[in-house]
């Protein structure tokens, strides 16, 4: 069996206590917990935290709490793999364990969308990751200046058509899967061995910001709706 990793850090900036914030009625970090449990793929559901309020949270919603982060790896500028990382050593996982790291602030997840996950890698990806489409050719971007003037990023491709221009992802700010060992050794996420987990763009809202969780509890009753 595989092993759910959630990483939920303290002391957030941008949305004071985010994690443990209510979204619809529940804790925000219940959710992909919630989910997590119902997708009958782990056999632990760990919450990496540094935060005793977000320990109390996550285990009243069914997960495991078994150690609490060390502060070198709590601040705002530790990046996502040496904390998983940190949680395979410190849970002793065998190094071809299937580890997913599953974010806090993601309510819209879904179990099908981790066993797709899980599946690949499994077939022999290294990393695997959700993906979504890019709404609007990253290609015709355009940049903005202090003074509210725009300019293309790519003035080149000024008269080509959409149709005509790559189709581009991006992270969906989901969940990865690795090995336990690919997480130990500190290998980046984004590597030639990752595969995508294709979501449809109008269940993917990366909670950083006040604005993106109004989005987010706008488009929960949609989304449920059509779950």
């Amino acid at each position: 069996m595989s092993v759910c990793v959630i990483p939920a850090r303290g002391g957030s900036k941008r949305i004071p206590g985010k994690n443990v914030a209510l979204f619809h009625g529940r804790p925000m970090i219940g959710w992909p917990i919630a989910a997590a449990r119902g997708s009958g793929l782990f056999e632990r559901i760990v919450v990496s935290t540094d935060d005793d309020d977000i320990a109390e949270v996550a285990r009243a919603e069914g997960a495991e709490v078994p150690f609490l982060r060390p502060a070198d790896l709590s601040d705002d500028h530790t990046p996502t793999v040496p904390v998983i990382g940190h949680a395979v050593e410190a849970l002793h996982l065998t190094g071809d364990t299937p580890v997913c790291c599953l974010y806090a602030t993601a309510p819209f997840v879904k179990a099908n969308d981790l066993a797709e996950g899980l599946a690949l890698l499994v077939a022999g990806a290294r990393h695997v990751m959700a993906v979504t489409r890019f709404e609007y050719p990253i290609e015709r971007a355009l940049r903005r200046a202090a003074d509210g003037s725009v300019e293309m990023v790519q003035p080149h491709h000024m008269q080509t058509r959409s149709q005509d221009l790559e189709e581009a992802w991006h992270d969906a700010g989901q969940f990865y899967w690795a090995r336990a060992a690919t997480w130990a050794a500190g290998t980046p996420v984004f590597d030639p061995g990752a595969r995508g987990v294709a979501l449809p763009s109008w269940r993917v809202v990366d909670i950083d910001t006040p604005e993106d969780w109004t989005r987010a509890e706008a488009l929960f009753p949609m989304i449920m709706a059509c779950s």
